[in-house]
């Protein structure tokens, strides 16, 4: 076997994994509870998040395709700022991809539930994660398949939503005594809670955009990034665009804010009232989907980034061990095999909902840690090759200079994790993850440090026995 990675990943695998990545559980589901935090006014909540991801996926596009050498963000942090930061956006991500993981998960297994009590959650949950453990060990050309499909799922769903629902406002159809109307945008007030609601929908929209920076994980399998990474981050403002703006535009101009349930999927309550008979199935099965496509990009990154890090020594070195498709199929199941505590943890605790709702928490604290280091790994490499960033094809414009106006948004929606109790529990994590990262980062260089002594010994020795002889 090479230990090699295959370049399995078209064009066509690229896109659909970047339109994935940025609808998630969180629009399906918590924009419901968003609506409800900050009324109407959630819509310049996405544009702002929107314009600043697209500056930071301008930025990693632009450090991908920099050097062919890098497979991943790892590479670019190990180079750009050191062993240590590759070290620490590698395993951070990772656990990053397992808590996120784990909770949708649970998810689904309520999902399940929904059409069938008689089918335990644990049982759910381990039939799916076997599942996408063969899918995986497959090859990264299955994945991107997977994935297509996932993500044409979700797109259908939402463009059939704004289709319908653009009808019902220019043929102003009443429902539930309310006329479609944009007007129901503003009627009722545009920032439902003031400054303070507003701010608050930052940290729970951010969670709705996380797998955006997948295609920095999928560039050592992609067969032409070239060409195929410019084209999915250009695409980004025009997925924000359509599939969050657009379609909560359509849900809060059918039904006014202030009568969506925070409890319950917008889409299944929109659907519902325009008529649709079997709407809170048909939801159910794409946000069934969405977590399924959640947890397959999870299995995928975090193989991929166990692949990465054992190359880079920073993890055991069965893990860069590939099988004949070309997948480090070690890393990945041993990745997936940790997803099973979800399992254990559902066959004892029957209710562990909320539990996993923390765990998301922690899982959002993890990707700021992520995506700050990406940005300062860009601000370091524009800082450096000035005149290569002036020529490059593909780039952020401004330079460093929006590298660090990233930054701050995301140092900004750090911030407001602490003004909430359910999040400020999870930003205590962090530390505790920080000193347990920096443990292991010591003990691996340790032996990295010990394998090189002893090699140069090995060396002297033979040098000495030459000699004498």
């Amino acid at each position: 076997m090479s230990n090699q990675l295959q370049r399995g990943l078209s064009n066509r695998h690229i896109q659909l994994i970047a339109i994935g990545g940025a609808i998630g559980t969180g629009l399906f589901l918590g924009s419901g509870q968003t609506i409800s935090l900050t009324g109407s006014s959630i819509i310049i909540t996405y544009l702002i998040i929107g314009v600043v991801l697209f500056m930071f996926m301008r930025g990693l596009g632009e450090l991908l395709l920099s050097n062919t050498r890098y497979k991943s963000f790892v590479d670019i942090a190990n180079d750009q700022l050191g062993p240590y930061a590759g070290f620490l956006i590698g395993w951070t991500y990772w656990m990053s991809w397992i808590t996120s993981s784990m909770s949708d998960l649970t998810a689904m297994g309520s999902y399940v539930s929904y059409w069938s009590s008689a089918i335990p959650n644990w049982l759910t949950i381990l039939f799916i994660v076997l599942l996408l453990m063969a899918f995986n060990s497959l090859g990264a050309k299955l994945f991107g398949e997977i994935e297509f499909w996932f993500s044409m799922i979700k797109i259908i769903t939402i463009v059939l939503l704004i289709i319908v629902g653009l009808a019902f406002i220019f043929l102003g159809i009443k429902s539930d005594n309310t006329t479609a109307s944009f007007s129901n945008l503003y009627e009722n007030g545009v920032f439902t809670h003031g400054t303070h609601g507003f701010l608050m929908s930052f940290q729970m929209a951010v969670y709705s955009f996380i797998g955006i920076e997948l295609i920095g994980v999928t560039a050592g399998e992609t067969k032409d990034p070239q060409k195929s990474i410019p084209r999915a981050v250009n695409s980004v403002p025009i997925r924000i665009l359509l599939f969050y703006v657009g379609s909560l535009i359509i849900i809060m101009s059918i039904t006014p804010w202030n009568r969506i349930s925070p409890d319950h999927s917008p889409f299944v309550q929109v659907f519902a009232l325009i008529g649709i008979p079997f709407a809170a199935s048909a939801i159910n099965f794409v946000v069934l989907t969405a977590a399924a496509s959640a947890t397959n990009s999870g299995i995928f990154s975090d193989s991929r980034m166990l692949y990465g890090l054992a190359h880079d020594k920073q993890a055991p070195s069965i893990m860069k061990k590939t099988n004949k498709h070309g997948v480090p199929h070690i890393a990945m199941f041993i990745s997936t095999s940790i997803l099973l505590i979800a399992v254990m943890l559902n066959f004892i605790f029957p209710n562990t909902m909320q539990l996993f709702i923390y765990i998301t928490s922690i899982s959002t604290v993890l990707y700021l840690v992520v995506w700050v280091l990406i940005v300062i790994s860009y601000i370091k490499y524009a800082r450096s090759n000035k005149k290569e960033h002036q020529h490059n094809k593909f780039k952020l414009k401004g330079g460093h200079y929006s590298g660090y106006l990233v930054l701050a948004f995301f140092f900004f929606v750090f911030v407001l994790l602490f003004f909430s109790s359910d999040t400020r529990k999870a930003v205590y994590f962090l530390p505790i993850w920080l000193i347990a990262t920096a443990l292991m980062y010591l003990r691996f260089k340790r032996k990295k440090n010990d394998l090189k002594n002893l090699a140069l010994e090995t060396n002297k020795e033979l040098t000495s026995n030459q000699t004498i002889d």
